[in-house]
């Protein structure tokens, strides 16, 4: 085996190895029933419902928030009553109207 190879397998082992854990840790989703995630965000994060709509499988995404500390989650909840975290993060900023103008390319 040349060095070149050997060490094209060795960078392909190591990036295995470092990165699997992570990758294994973003495709679990963390979920429960929806009254105790909602509890536990209000009571640990003061976080509250600021916005809801419903995904095309019928379950309710909710955007949850604290002015206060701000904190944000949003939650899908699924018919069954099971909500899953599907986001979370901190500097919320509650805004009002149109924050990008018609036209203006992203």
């Amino acid at each position: 085996m040349s060095m070149t190879c050997f060490l094209a397998r060795m960078a392909v082992a190591v990036t295995l190895t470092v990165f699997t854990p992570y990758a294994e840790a973003q495709t679990r989703t963390a979920c429960a029933e929806r009254t105790t995630v909602v509890k536990r965000l209000a009571e640990k994060y003061g976080e509250t419902l600021q916005s809801l709509g419903l995904h095309q499988n019928n379950a309710v995404v909710e955007v949850y928030a604290s002015d206060e500390t701000g904190s944000w989650t949003i939650l899908m909840t699924r018919p069954d009553g099971v909500a899953c975290l599907m986001a979370s993060g901190q500097m919320w900023e509650a805004q009002a109207g149109e924050l990008i103008p018609k036209g203006t390319a992203l």
